[in-house]
């Protein structure tokens, strides 16, 4: 019958759906939240921004609605009509310390939630005694694979405050009638550093809810339940349809990146703030990527933290600053800005085109040997940065 069938068994239609293109099907993906109906191409990427002010849309958060039509929706793609590009939509937690020790908030464990077993994801939203939450789960991330992924996302009251301490799980499923997957509990990751790595103007957000793992196992559209330990008791809450496959030009685990040049210091001579929006400029701009790619292990930030509309580029070029000096000497790690001429009237740079990225922040950690051994979009903090660094190094 189809996703759309799906749905409707699942009982989603009514409360909103989202009509997307998908290798010329039409289907519909579930959205969380009080949602309203309306047409979004794919090729602008179902991803909150930032908390919302009000509703809460795919591309982009304000007010609790999703936006009328696709130019509203902010996405790499759409950088002709909008300054504004998808990045992640998170909460604020915890002021912790950089450095090895993780101020991150740990998950709680899948037992203190409905097991899944012998269930659908229609009868998991439906579990007896969970109320329906009036909290909206916001989507971090848009690019999954098929294989295990990192996903990411925010919690919001209808009214626009982050929620910073909720014990949240995720399900999954392909179709409504296939295994679910979960409970997945949340851990809170803190994006804080040592205060000698905080920008003049890197934002409010402080932390990202993260499950670590989720195993898609194959391409398209799946469905998605949030089931959250409220004040009363459980209460469930759709989640937005993740959709694997959907950037398959971003570089994945295992590939070879593009050789792409970076402008350095040198290039611009030593007036860093041609090429780094962040004030004051960062440091990681010494080595030329397409030098390194191959030889050394490096760490390839994209991120404008003066220029993107979401709460997270600014913290992501702060953490990876901190942790570029913790590893000094072991990789290279070098920030590349989104907009030429930092001016996003000027379009995006040649580099991240290379990239197939519609979305940012992104980083990507590169081997010696010029593979990806991992990558993360959105926000992160250190401690989570740190243990990434494993992939490249050795020991």
């Amino acid at each position: 019958m189809g996703l759309a069938h799906d749905l409707d068994r699942l009982g989603v239609l009514d409360r909103g759906q989202v009509d997307v293109q998908l290798g010329g099907d039409p289907v519909a993906a579930v959205l969380g939240g009080d949602q309203r109906n309306l047409g979004v191409d794919l090729e602008v990427a179902p991803v909150a921004l930032r908390p919302p002010t009000g509703d809460v849309s795919l591309g982009r958060v304000e007010r609790l609605a999703h936006p009328r039509n696709p130019s509203q929706v902010c996405s790499l793609a759409a950088m002709g009509r909008s300054a504004a590009l998808i990045a992640f939509a998170i909460g604020a937690l915890l002021a912790g310390c950089g450095g090895s020790e993780d101020p991150s908030r740990p998950a709680p464990a899948p037992t203190e939630f409905p097991s899944a077993r012998g269930k659908t994801i229609g009868e998991v939203l439906r579990t007896p005694g969970a109320a329906r939450s009036r909290l909206v789960i916001a989507p971090a991330a848009q690019a999954f694979d098929v294989g295990p992924n990192r996903y990411p996302f925010g919690v919001f009251t209808t009214g626009g405050e982050q929620v910073d301490d909720a014990d949240v799980a995720l399900y999954f499923a392909n179709s409504a009638t296939g295994k679910v997957q979960g409970p997945l509990p949340a851990a809170v990751s803190s994006l804080e550093t040592k205060p000698a790595y905080r920008a003049a103007a890197s934002g409010d957000a402080k932390t990202v809810y993260v499950v670590p793992r989720v195993d898609f196992d194959r391409r398209g559209p799946w469905l998605a339940v949030a089931m959250l330990k409220g004040p009363s008791g459980l209460e469930a809450s759709r989640v937005p349809s993740p959709v694997v496959g959907l950037d398959p030009r971003v570089p994945s685990v295992g590939e070879r990146p593009p050789r792409v040049h970076t402008p350095t210091a040198a290039d611009v001579g030593g007036d860093l703030a041609k090429i780094d929006t962040r004030q004051p400029p960062d440091q990681m701009h010494s080595v030329d990527f397409a030098d390194v790619l191959g030889r050394e292990p490096a760490v390839l930030i994209f991120a404008t933290p003066a220029l993107c509309q979401s709460r997270v580029c600014g913290p992501v070029v702060d953490v990876a600053q901190q942790v570029a000096d913790e590893f000094e000497g072991e990789a290279d790690f070098i920030h590349m800005e989104v907009y030429n001429d930092n001016d996003p009237s000027q379009g995006i740079r040649p580099q991240l085109r290379a990239f197939g990225l519609r979305t940012e922040p992104w980083t990507f950690l590169i081997g010696a040997d010029g593979r990806v051994r991992d990558r993360i979009e959105g926000a992160y903090g250190v401690f989570e940065l740190e243990k990434a660094m494993r992939s490249i190094l050795p020991g």
